[in-house]
């Protein structure tokens, strides 16, 4: 029989070889330097959403809302986790003339009374590598954009125009592009005469700052 010190020395081996194994087996804890998706807050300064429609079947009229506030989730370190939350003031229209401002704030056109809001919550969104840009790494997201009263989904180009981190915080830069049938959010003022196009391209420039 083996003398009793030997048969505790082997028992301590063979739990400590145990508890190594187990502890190799865990999961590691997140390293600090891991990447992480991110929340930025839409800076209503420096963002705008354009729009433009054709005019008497010649030039391409040209507006802008103003206000556009919002979140976007994003990662930077991996161009993963690229998730929008917008919303467009329609009283902050502004065509460059008061009175047509005030006409399309009526319901012929956007109804800002009843709908003050244009919005876009995002679904889902994929980093597209293979299709070059030449401003920045391009995103196809998809989402519900709800526009006079009306929710549709649409396709949307998203275009990560710039990241940088400086004094003011770490920023990013977004411009999303997309076209919509107007006719189709209930606003067809114009289409059936030809005095307005029923196609308008939507731009939506964004600067956001992460929290």
């Amino acid at each position: 029989m083996k003398p009793l010190h030997t048969i505790t020395l082997t028992l301590l081996m063979i739990t400590a070889g145990a508890l190594s194994l187990a502890a190799s087996q865990a999961s590691p804890e997140p390293s600090a330097t891991q990447s992480e998706v991110k929340t930025f807050d839409v800076d209503p300064v420096h963002s705008a959403t354009l729009f433009r429609v054709q005019h008497l079947g010649a030039g391409m009229f040209y507006g802008r809302f103003n206000d556009v506030t919002g979140t976007i989730e994003f990662d930077p370190e991996s161009n993963r986790g690229l998730v929008f939350d917008i919303a467009v003031s329609i009283d902050s229209v502004d065509s460059g003339h008061p009175g047509l401002d005030g006409h399309l704030k009526n319901p012929d056109f956007f109804n800002a009374v009843e709908f003050p809001n244009m919005t876009f919550k995002s679904t889902s969104a994929k980093h597209a590598p293979a299709r070059e840009h030449p401003d920045g790494d391009v995103f196809d997201v998809e989402g519900d954009l709800t526009m006079h009263g009306v929710t549709k989904r649409i396709k949307v180009e998203a275009v990560l125009v710039g990241h940088s981190t400086g004094k003011r915080g770490e920023k990013i830069g977004l411009e999303c592009i997309f076209s919509v049938k107007r006719s189709e959010y209930g606003m067809s003022y114009g289409v059936a005469s030809g005095s307005l196009g029923d196609e308008t391209r939507i731009i939506v420039s964004l600067e956001a700052t992460a929290r």
